[in-house]
């Protein structure tokens, strides 16, 4: 019996006008799913836009590389990625010319990472690109080594102060203070939560390399992802 009703579905399916349609709409709407699927496939392989401007970065204005690091002052992943990782990026990219490399906020492990990075946003408003790199690897490594202090409250309002303290001076420091407890620099550190949010960022360190996020393991697969986003620049320009 059901062979028989195979058989004649498969007679009506070549024979009827109506069933040839359907066929021929089903045929077309698949090769619609499959080309829309190669579409935002390649799509999401695009540069994102993302606004550079206002962000403290390292490297010259001319390189023709951007590479964005969405860090955790109280990440220590980021303290990691800070002491052995970045050396490299800045050894073989930033001093060559080939790579710029900016810091943006994604402060998700709890409020000290909210107070860590708008009061990081004070000092670069405040003081400028220089001390606020140098307060940035100052921080980092003053960041406890044993994880149990990841949920504390370690980067009070008084250690930020002290720690800024090394690196610039008291009426310097004041300055910054001062605009850190305005909140004047809190939208500067919202931005960059919407850019993370925007781009899907959902952990620390999350690197993007000319809009594109990496998401190789080693450093040779960082280095072969710059390289080739600098031959697409050229190739664009």
């Amino acid at each position: 019996m059901s062979k028989s009703k195979k058989n004649k579905k498969k007679s009506i399916s070549t024979s009827n006008p109506l069933s040839k349609w359907i066929v021929w709409v089903v045929g077309l709407f698949s090769v619609c799913v499959v080309l829309g699927i190669i579409f935002w496939g390649n799509l999401s392989k695009k540069e994102t836009a993302i606004d550079y401007e206002g962000q403290p970065y390292l490297g010259k204005e001319s390189a023709p590389v951007k590479i964005v690091e969405f860090g955790d002052y109280k990440c220590p992943v980021c303290k990691n990625f800070n002491e052995s990782f970045f050396p490299l990026i800045e050894k073989e990219f930033i001093e060559t010319g080939k790579a710029k490399f900016y810091f943006m906020n994604y402060s998700f492990i709890n409020v000290d990472s909210i107070r860590a990075a708008q009061f990081a946003e004070a000092v670069y408003q405040e003081l400028g690109n220089d001390t606020f790199w140098k307060f940035h690897e100052l921080l980092y490594s003053k960041q406890p080594e044993d994880t149990k202090y990841e949920k504390m409250d370690i980067f009070t309002e008084s250690f930020l102060e002290d720690t800024l303290k090394e690196v610039a001076s008291d009426k310097e420091t004041e300055k910054v203070v001062k605009a850190f407890k305005e909140n004047q620099s809190k939208d500067a550190w919202e931005k960059d939560m919407s850019y993370a949010n925007k781009l899907g960022v959902t952990g620390t360190p999350t690197l993007f390399i000319n809009g594109k996020q990496f998401e190789g393991k080693t450093f040779e697969d960082f280095k072969e992802m710059v390289e080739e986003a600098a031959k697409e620049k050229r190739s664009n320009e």
